[in-house]
């Protein structure tokens, strides 16, 4: 398992590197193996990232009609809610990428009257694009799942002390965040799935993750985001979110 830290000084500086770390990622999926399967992220540092691949140079720099898109967490809104992760993908980004195909965008149904079928379901989805069905010993390998951090250390939706933390060998659960989020009804990848791909890629940025942050570098497994352990993890923070800490 590899695991790197890097520290930019800003947070425009962050985006840019996370931006640029997803192309060469794409690039590099597509021509070992002629697609790449990403899953995106939410939370707010996408807001940042999505309009940077949405534009020259780098929109011009994949085949997009080669990515399939999936979601590593979503809450139970419907897809154009404010609050919905797919819709401000779609917004910022799916709009405004060429060729890419209806079928290859996967949008996690966690706004479905029955979040367990629908978990199950697209525990499917995510087996069909990867060549993995449910229920066998193997686990879906995405090329890339791209995932934030919160200051309590939850990531995708898999928060402290909950039941989805267990590994139970599901790769998609629905999810309950803490009552002081502003959707607590939710659904996730589990460890076992985010663990499974090829890079894991951590954007964290701001000073409320520092304590969080300080605690994954130590080797600490007590937060959720620190028990991920995929074979190439890459985290990329801002100064903030490192405590002021230079560049390692």
């Amino acid at each position: 398992m590899s695991v790197r830290f890097t520290v930019l000084p800003s947070t425009a500086e962050l985006a840019e590197a996370a931006a640029d770390r997803i192309v060469a990622a794409a690039r590099n999926a597509i021509r070992r193996r002629g697609r790449f399967l990403l899953a995106l992220s939410g939370s707010s540092t996408p807001r940042l990232v999505y309009p940077l691949l949405a534009s020259p140079p780098r929109i011009e720099l994949v085949d997009w009609s080669r990515v399939e898109f999936f979601w590593g967490d979503e809450r139970a809104v419907p897809p154009d809610d404010p609050d919905s992760n797919f819709g401000l993908a779609r917004t910022l980004l799916l709009d405004h990428l060429p060729g890419i195909r209806p079928a290859a965008v996967h949008r996690m149904p966690a706004d479905a009257s029955d979040r367990d079928a629908a978990a199950l379901r697209y525990e499917a989805e995510v087996g069909r694009a990867a060549g993995v069905r449910p229920g066998t010993s193997g686990r879906p390998t995405l090329d890339l799942i791209w995932l934030g951090m919160g200051p309590d250390g939850h990531t995708a939706s898999l928060f402290p002390g909950a039941s989805t933390l267990a590994d139970g060998g599901r790769w998609v659960l629905p999810a309950t965040a803490p009552s002081t989020s502003p959707v607590a009804r939710r659904m996730t990848f589990t460890l076992p799935l985010i663990s499974a791909a090829r890079l894991v890629l951590f954007v964290v940025a701001g000073a409320d993750k520092a304590t969080a942050l300080r605690s994954v570098r130590s080797g600490s497994r007590d937060l959720p985001a620190a028990r991920v352990r995929a074979r190439s993890m890459l985290w990329l923070v801002d100064a903030l979110a490192a405590g002021g800490a230079a560049a390692p």
